[in-house]
């Protein structure tokens, strides 16, 4: 009896463990109050808008500007020195022609951009308008015949299309009209455009432009080129 007791005591003790452990919970995991929600699409995203760059535009009818003396573009004398040029021109003064023209480089006359140089010295300008030497300007656009005549008679009548017009002047700027050729100025020193725009009438073909070439000697502008463009056939 004493036995059995134990054995009854020992079983009921097992059963009262194993109740206890079986009545254990786990933790509980930790869930977010907020789940994060994931969206899918197959739309085709819109694309970004292109990144705008800084750009330099020239308009068709200018050469880009080369490097600009000190003070070329603003100082008086040099609209003075174009004014004074008008003036020999329509006057046919000598004396006021040769005072303009450089006295370290003289003036290179172009009567067609592609044509022949004829340089003056400030001692032969003085005397331009009375002589009677026929220089070779070259051949003509459009003919091919050679355009020969004294600096009275060929250029000074050009450069009055201009003077006589509402011309315009644009410092280091090479204006022109409507062009069937690669408009270039063949120095590498300042100039002014003395720019004529042509007429409605004539769909402004009959655009002209004279350029001059100034540089400084002894703190003075002086001439040292005229070349002219137009439009040529």
């Amino acid at each position: 009896m004493s036995n059995r007791l134990t054995s009854t005591l020992l079983v009921g003790l097992f059963l009262l463990t194993g109740c206890s452990f079986s009545a254990t919970t786990l933790p509980t995991p930790t869930v977010p109050a907020t789940v994060p929600m994931v969206f899918i699409t197959t739309e085709t995203p819109s694309p970004l808008p292109p990144v705008a760059t800084a750009v330099t535009v020239f308009t068709p009818t200018a050469t880009p500007m080369p490097a600009v003396s000190a003070n070329v573009c603003t100082d008086p004398q040099v609209i003075t020195l174009i004014d004074s040029l008008k003036r020999a021109m329509l006057n046919n003064d000598g004396a006021l022609l040769s005072s303009l023209v450089s006295p370290t480089n003289g003036m290179e006359v172009r009567w067609v951009r592609y044509g022949n140089v004829v340089t003056y010295t400030s001692e032969q300008a003085l005397f331009i308008y009375e002589t009677t030497f026929e220089a070779n300007w070259g051949d003509e656009p459009g003919s091919g015949m050679s355009k020969k005549g004294a600096f009275h008679d060929v250029i000074v009548p050009d450069l009055l299309k201009v003077f006589n017009q509402a011309y315009t002047l644009h410092c280091n700027e090479l204006r022109y009209g409507g062009a069937s050729y690669d408009v270039r100025w063949p120095y590498d020193k300042d100039f002014y455009s003395i720019y004529y725009s042509g007429t409605e009438q004539y769909g402004y073909m009959d655009w002209h432009t004279w350029v001059a070439g100034i540089e400084y000697v002894d703190g003075k502008p002086f001439i040292y080129a005229l070349m002219q463009f137009f439009w040529e056939p």
